[in-house]
């Protein structure tokens, strides 16, 4: 374990045993995951006390402690609202536990950093990270079978959601016009990243504009716009034989279906094996769910979105930021250069 991994480990372990402490979880290990925005830890469980019926049945955890600031309680109960709607309509997504007072989270402090986290625990998912499977294969074939499994997974999960009655007091963010283009995006404002020139900044600019017109005359039909995850791509799904579990629905808010499209393609995007993979993706998406020409021209519109989205992520985030972003910012450049209102 490298050194951050330690410091991180002894940073956040204490808030981790006070969350599981109140999900009444007595562990038997506690090894942390990851450390992004967000503190990801695997609870391996000794035994639950009395009160804790709620997890009886399994004894291997993930435990989560969301990052401060970019959601309120509210915002994440909802988060698991939808997560146990998509699970009640047969998509496999982690299984929430809840304490034994019946709180979905908790809200534990992390004295190292002198702050306040909400925690939420599920049961832990097997599987592999079908980024890494992917980056394992060259057959070109294997990726398409993915992809065409990704394309029914993503149809599926719309379907649950452009039908699914939102409750009164469901509340997540929008990644609409606004979100995404507006003057102050969700994801950040991508055309004052310090990469882009002036002239850049100015074609990115007008490129924003044109965009914009676009989802207008688009329109957010219930159709085409519902919640969705917002942030599909290979790295937020397990593989487990035959079964794609998804994961992290930190980015879930209202939404076009074609962004999640878009996410779950952009890595590919510019590469050979680009048009394989969306050819399978749809052909899973169209297996489940229709889609009209229309919708299909949209997805080159919310690839660049995306991509523009990605460069106001790492913006705001300067510890994520580096001679990579180079490249995205000029490759964003040159599709602004070449891009074409479908509508």
């Amino acid at each position: 374990m490298s050194d951050a991994a330690v410091t991180a480990a002894e940073a956040f372990t204490p808030a981790a045993r006070q969350a599981l402490q109140a999900f009444a979880i007595a562990p038997a290990e506690v090894t942390l995951v990851t450390v992004s925005e967000n503190v990801t830890f695997r609870v391996v469980c000794a035994a639950a006390t009395a009160g804790a019926a709620a997890i009886a049945g399994t004894d291997v955890y993930v435990l989560r402690l969301h990052r401060p600031g970019y959601h309120s309680l509210g915002e994440l109960e909802s988060e698991r609202v939808w997560i146990r709607a998509l699970g009640a309509a047969g998509v496999a997504v982690p299984v929430p536990v809840v304490a034994p007072d019946g709180r979905n989270y908790v809200q534990v402090f992390v004295a190292a950093h002198n702050e306040h986290r909400y925690a939420g625990l599920a049961r832990w998912t097997e599987g592999q990270v079908l980024d890494e499977r992917l980056r394992q294969s060259q057959d070109v074939g294997v990726v398409a079978e993915y992809y065409q499994q990704l394309g029914a997974l993503i149809a599926r999960m719309h379907n649950q959601a452009s039908s699914w009655a939102v409750p009164a007091d469901f509340h997540r963010h929008a990644v609409d016009a606004d979100g995404l283009l507006g003057d102050a995006p969700f994801w950040g404002p991508f055309w004052e990243h310090p990469g882009f020139t002036t002239e850049e900044r100015q074609l990115v600019l007008a490129t924003r504009d044109q965009l914009r017109r676009v989802l207008a005359r688009y329109g957010a039909s219930p159709s085409t716009y519902s919640v969705i995850h917002a942030d599909l791509h290979p790295g937020n799904l397990l593989v487990d034989g035959d079964r794609l579990t998804v994961i992290d629905f930190d980015d879930a808010g209202f939404g076009w279906h074609q962004y999640d499209v878009a996410v779950a393609l952009v890595q590919l995007h510019g590469k050979p094996s680009f048009n394989s993979a969306q050819t399978a993706l749809l052909r899973g998406y169209r297996g489940v769910r229709a889609l009209s020409d229309r919708d299909e021209a949209m997805i080159p519109v919310f690839l660049l979105i995306r991509r523009l989205a990605t460069i106001g992520w790492v913006h705001q985030r300067p510890e994520h930021d580096g001679p990579h972003m180079q490249q995205a910012i000029r490759t964003a450049c040159e599709l602004c250069r070449r891009f074409v209102a479908p509508l």
